[in-house]
Formats: structure tokens, C-alpha cells, sequence
């Protein structure tokens, strides 16, 4: 359509104008911030996401970071910036970082200590999401056009499926609008810290 239409100029202009110097900050970190208003695209499925799990990574650090931003819907930008002292004290018991309550899963996922200093996602380069995220995709046997940040609508889309509140995930994702959120949701009660619990990587019998 032509909102699809423009938008993928816009996107186009962009990088043109990072590539000749006109733009300083990383083109992909402003473009993942901006949520279209059209349909969602690619997201993985429970089933996809557990396969995904079960599915070995040439780079673990890639699919720990992958994983991790799944069930916490984190962009890319925030996982390669991500320090262990982000990981902090939740008003509502347990962790979480930039207001995000973390599962106690997710943060065995990333074998948190309290100890830890530094990055956690240490040595994670952008450049794998382009290269090796795509062969583990495969081998995981999923045909979807899956990006980095096809993670994050897997997390909303999820938390949907689970009976979230809209607005438990639109605070999660920190969406400026409902309407965005709305692309996900099925509306039912829920509240923010249970809501952190509810994807997971472990089958049920």
C-alpha cells in the first residue's frame, strides 16, 4: 500500500544519507525505534521459538542475545549496550532493566550474578544478525524472514496470545501509542510482573 510505499523510501533515504556522512548516529538504531502503523510482519511462533532454542548456534553468544531478546523484547541497540549493572532491583520483586521485569528463565538464560560487571552480551557484533543469525535460522528449520527485531514482535505478540493487558505490553514496549499494541493484542487483564513469566523456552508436558 502506500504507506508501505513511503516508508520504505524513507528507510532507503536514510541509509543513503548515513553511507555519505550527512547522518552520524547508526541509521538501524533510529529505524528500530519507529513502529509502523501497517501489518505486522515475521514473528516467531511458540512452536518456532522453541525450535530455536533446541537449535545450536555457531555463535551461542548470538542466540543467548536472540533468545534473551525474545523474552524481554529488547532491540538490538539495547542488547549490544547492555551491562550487567543495568540489571537491577523490580519495585515489584525480582530484576529487570529499563523498567522491564526479567523472568527468573530469561535471567538464567544469561547466567546473572550479582557479581558480574561489564557487558553481558560480550563480544555480540551487529554484523552476526546479517550473517550467522540467518544459517541458525535455518537450521532451525524456519522459512519466515526473521530479522533481530522480528524478536521483539515475537514478544508481543506472545504476551498477546498469553492474555496480557494491552496496556501491561504497550508499558513493556514502551509504545508511545496503543494503537501500535493493538496490532497484537487480544484484551484481557493481566499485570506486569506475571506478564514477564509467561513466554518461555521450556516445553510443557
Amino acid at each position: 500500500n502506500s504507506a508501505s510505499g513511503y516508508w520504505s523510501t524513507f528507510r532507503g533515504l536514510l541509509k543513503i544519507l548515513y553511507r555519505n556522512g550527512l547522518i552520524r548516529n547508526n541509521v538501524n538504531d533510529f529505524l528500530e525505534k519507529i513502529e509502523t502503523e501497517d501489518v505486522v510482519k515475521d514473528y516467531l511462533s511458540v512452536e518456532e521459538l522453541y525450535k530455536l532454542a533446541e537449535t545450536p548456534c555457531k555463535k551461542p553468544v548470538l542466540k543467548t542475545a536472540s533468545l534473551f531478546s525474545c523474552m524481554t523484547s529488547l532491540r538490538i541497540s539495547d542488547i549490544l549496550a547492555l551491562c550487567w549493572e543495568d540489571i537491577v532491583d523490580y519495585s515489584a520483586g525480582g530484576k529487570c532493566v529499563h523498567i522491564i521485569p526479567i523472568s527468573e528463565e530469561a535471567l538464567d538464560l544469561i547466567g546473572y550474578s550479582p557479581d558480574k560487571r561489564g557487558m553481558v552480551f560480550k563480544g555480540l557484533q551487529r554484523c552476526w544478525t546479517q550473517t550467522y543469525m540467518k544459517g541458525w535460522i535455518r537450521s532451525a528449520g524456519i522459512t519466515k524472514k526473521i530479522t533481530f527485531h522480528s524478536y521483539r514482535r515475537t514478544f508481543a505478540t506472545l504476551q498477546a496470545a498469553a492474555g496480557t493487558d494491552i496496556r501491561t505490553i504497550q508499558s513493556m514496549m514502551a509504545h508511545k501509542s496503543i494503537t501500535t499494541t493493538q496490532r497484537y493484542m487480544k484484551v484481557v487483564d493481566s499485570n506486569k510482573r506475571e506478564a514477564s513469566k509467561k513466554i518461555t523456552l521450556m516445553r510443557k508436558d
